[in-house]
């Protein structure tokens, strides 16, 4: 009867956990958790400062129900030592021994050194707790300013809004959500924003965080002012890899995983935020799922599977409007055929980035979707030219193209 212990309780550990469960019914499956909560949906941590979603909405499922699988799930663990060589963990100062070790540590929001960050009032985002520390920071104040355009920032915005806060978004790049979107598709969902009543500030750079000892406000580079007497620092994120370093493991960004996700150390292995697969950290949900699987895999039946890294691709709505970007999706260069519609009064846009007659990237912002149908598109590296002059065309059919 083997033991695998998973160190992290987010989207990344409980899929490998209930992957372990599922092919081998005679393990015995430990997840430690640092924080106080069972594994809860982090995207959604919005709808909790919005006051649309409630703190228990936000879990997979209780307690109980993991221990109904096979899992034994601790919340409120730290595991402070590793000893891979002795296949031993120190948790709360108690001796854990492992056969498989699974790190699923995740990531930590990233703070620049900003002047002032330390204030009263100024916060990131990435944990329950920091949700609900937001939502009650809201209850007092009248105006909030978000550095960073990205994903989390503007769903924060939206939630701050809804919360009757006047927002300002600060973004240094020259347009939102640079990973996700290409100039024209900003300014779509830019417009899209500002009917909501959000303010938006692109290529901004934050000088400091004014006021005492509590935070009023914004001084850019440029001198202007944006009041907030909540600041939130949406910047992204960086791997959790001090557990796995101090431990001797290989790390750069993250720790340092092959294609069977096995980190440098014997029975020890890496998945999620915290992985690096080919100099990538990948930070999207659909990566950890995918390297999660293939790590239980090779943890239950060693060599049994093997990753070959993720699709980029987001599929979430953005303040209430349904994005999906999907590998190259921004790229530009003359060995591209870039396709697009765009219906500034709806807020559709959608594009195509196609190479040597295959579509390689895609942005779908707003109206309906066909973001699982171009995925396999993308996968497939079919060759789509005869049809490139209709594929965006409302009537035609991308799935017949799966059949061609």
């Amino acid at each position: 009867m083997k033991k695998y212990i998973i160190v992290g309780n987010g989207i990344a550990g409980i899929t490998a956990a209930q992957t372990i469960v599922r092919a081998d019914a005679n393990a015995k499956v430990h997840v430690l958790g640092q924080e106080a909560y069972p594994y809860y949906q982090r995207p959604r941590l919005w709808e909790l400062i919005a006051g649309e979603a409630e703190q228990d909405e936000l879990y997979f499922r209780p307690l109980e129900w993991y221990k109904t699988k096979g899992i034994q799930v601790q919340v409120d663990a730290h595991v402070t030592a590793l000893d891979t060589n002795e296949h031993l963990l120190l948790a709360d100062g108690t001796e854990m021994g492992y056969d498989r070790l699974l790190l699923a540590t995740g990531a930590r929001a990233f703070v620049p050194p900003i002047a002032g960050a330390e204030k009263s009032g100024v916060f990131a985002l990435r944990s329950m707790d920091d949700a609900l520390a937001i939502t009650e920071q809201a209850k007092r104040s009248s105006s909030a300013a978000i550095i960073g355009g990205g994903l989390l920032g503007l769903e924060t915005a939206r939630a701050l809004r809804s919360a009757g806060l006047d927002v300002t978004v600060i973004e240094f790049a020259p347009r939102l959500l640079p990973r996700q979107l290409d100039t024209e598709g900003a300014q779509v969902l830019q417009s899209l924003l500002e009917v909501q009543g959000l303010r938006i500030l692109t290529g901004a750079a934050t000088e400091t965080i004014m006021g005492g000892a509590n935070a009023t406000g914004i001084r850019l580079k440029d001198g202007r002012t944006v009041n907030g007497e909540l600041v939130l620092i949406s910047t992204g994120i960086r791997s959790r890899i001090e557990l796995a370093r101090d431990a001797g493991l290989d790390v750069n960004r993250g720790v340092v995983v092959d294609e069977q996700l096995r980190t440098s150390a014997a029975d020890v292995y890496a998945a999620g935020d915290v992985a690096e697969f080919n100099g990538l950290v990948y930070g999207i949900i659909p990566a950890a799922i995918e390297q999660a699987r293939v790590a239980a895999a090779n943890m239950v039946e060693p060599e049994s599977a093997a990753y070959q890294g993720t699709l980029p691709s987001t599929a979430l709505k953005v303040v209430g409007v349904d994005l999906a970007s999907i590998g190259e999706a921004t790229v530009s260069g003359d060995e591209y055929d870039i396709l697009r519609f765009e219906e500034q009064a709806t807020g559709v846009y959608r594009r195509l980035t196609l190479r040597d007659g295959k579509i390689v990237g895609a942005i779908l912002l707003g109206g309906p979707q066909d973001a699982q149908i171009l995925k396999k598109l993308i996968a497939s590296g079919q060759d789509v030219s005869a049809h490139s002059h209709r594929l965006l065309d409302k009537d035609f059919d991308l799935r017949s193209l799966l059949n061609s």
